[in-house]
């Protein structure tokens, strides 16, 4: 009978104790510092927490729109940004850096321009390549795999087929 008092007099955080343990402390009284100490339970998935939870985080897109910002300038380049640059560089001799300026932040252009149909290839190195080495190198868009799904059923059908037989024979062996 006296075991099962004990389990529920078992304190779950210091919560309950209130201000007894802060006067124990205070008044000097370890014994009843340490029997407090004792009473509260070691599992700590019993603790419950006392802290709020923190706010779910702010993405990116959230902030711009509460401030409403324009979308960031592109990190590379889209069919856009060519002729955007040569409208700053218009606006640049026409009307100066304040104009730039101006249109640079209304219309953003991208940050890197990298080179273009050079399959991937730095320019430089591309550009020293000669004819027949560039038309050796491979497309930059890989073809499409020819094949339907009808093709590609009868393909699965002879290989478990084949798995089936090596199966048998591995077996036998």
């Amino acid at each position: 009978m006296q075991i099962h008092t004990i389990d529920k007099a078992q304190l779950i955080n210091e919560v309950q104790l209130g201000n007894q343990l802060n006067r124990a402390v205070e008044q000097g009284r370890r014994s009843d510092f340490a029997l407090m100490l004792a009473m509260l339970s070691p599992d700590y998935l019993e603790t419950t927490p006392t802290e709020k939870p923190l706010p779910p985080a702010t993405t990116e897109e959230q902030l711009r729109s509460y401030f409403e910002l324009q979308d960031p300038p592109p990190l590379s380049t889209s069919e856009f940004c060519y002729p955007r640059g040569a409208e700053q560089s218009r606006a640049f001799h026409y009307g100066g850096l304040s104009a730039t300026r101006l249109l640079s932040s209304l219309q953003p252009i991208a940050m890197t321009f990298p080179p273009q149909d050079t399959k991937g290839l730095p320019e430089e190195l591309y550009h020293n390549l000669s004819g027949h080495e560039r038309r050796r190198l491979p497309p930059t868009q890989p073809e499409p795999i020819k094949g339907s799904p009808q093709d590609l059923y009868l393909n699965l059908i002879r290989a478990k087929r084949s798995a089936e037989m090596y199966g048998a024979v591995a077996k036998v062996c």
